[in-house]
């Protein structure tokens, strides 16, 4: 996969302050992104998938500077290179990804998370191809739940659930631009109400919340809808692959994630 176009990707691997994060701690490590899975750390995997894919022209990792990831190999070969740049992410999510946006120009940017330690050239082609060629503004991943199953059947996901299938989200967004500034706008007013979830769902609108919980739509209907809601194209690319929607939330993904690396590493399928 060679798009003519110059792709660009961020990695979100910041922490919320004052936080510290069940995986970290069971980890016995201070920040989640520096978590060993199979002896090295979640974030220089991910950093690694990326850097693997030669239509990506350079990729901007925010961490927290106290987490040292320059330290690591992967991250410090991709900065000496040049096609690394290392920053401290800024206040919240919304932010450090429009600050990204800011600097890919024109050009689209895959957004990625630093808890993704299952992320390979296979699930970021089975993204890319389609997102890239759907023209949409704002292009979510999703893997569908029989894949899911298949990977890690007693995997607990969040699953969203719609008229033609539930799927679980795979942590991979492509943006286009100015074109996704909308969705961003309407991110950060989610992320200001996130104490307050009465006015969240007020945002959401009621009507299209409630023919979500009551399974009425299908998941092209549900995207055409957030489409009208953000002012921008949005859709989905769902990802035949079980493990693109495998990240680490919980201690207890650890061992899953590891599992199916040691399968992989073993030439079975997972």
């Amino acid at each position: 996969m060679r798009p003519a176009v110059e792709l660009r990707a961020v990695v979100l691997a910041g922490a919320r302050p004052g936080e510290t994060d069940p995986v970290a701690r069971a980890a016995g490590v201070r920040f989640k992104c520096l978590a060993p899975v199979a002896g090295r750390a979640m974030v220089e995997r991910v950093v690694e998938a990326l850097a693997g894919l030669p239509a990506l022209r350079h990729i901007l990792l925010l961490a927290d500077p106290a987490a040292g990831v320059a330290r690591l190999p992967v991250v410090a070969r991709e900065l000496a290179a040049g096609r690394l740049a290392l920053r401290a992410p800024e206040a919240t999510p919304s932010t450090s990804v429009a600050a990204a946006l800011g600097e890919a120009g024109d050009g689209p940017l895959l957004v990625a998370t630093a808890d993704h330690p299952l992320l390979d050239r296979p699930i970021l082609e089975a993204f890319l191809g389609p997102a890239l060629s759907s023209g949409a503004a704002v292009v979510v991943g999703l893997a569908p739940e029989s894949a899911v199953r298949a990977a890690a059947p007693a995997s607990r996901r969040t699953w969203w659930r719609f008229r033609d299938g539930r799927f679980s989200g795979a942590n991979l967004f492509l943006l286009r631009g100015a074109e996704a500034r909308p969705a961003l706008a309407f991110w950060r007013r989610v992320e200001a109400e996130r104490k307050r979830p009465w006015r969240i769902v007020r945002l959401l609108g009621v009507t299209d919340l409630l023919l979500y919980l009551a399974g009425r739509l299908t998941l092209a209907e549900a995207m055409a809808r957030a489409s009208r809601l953000l002012g921008c194209s949005v859709t989905a690319v769902s990802i035949p692959i079980g493990a693109a929607a495998i990240d680490v939330d919980r201690p207890d993904d650890l061992a899953l994630v590891e599992a199916i690396l040691a399968c992989r590493a073993a030439g079975r399928e997972a």
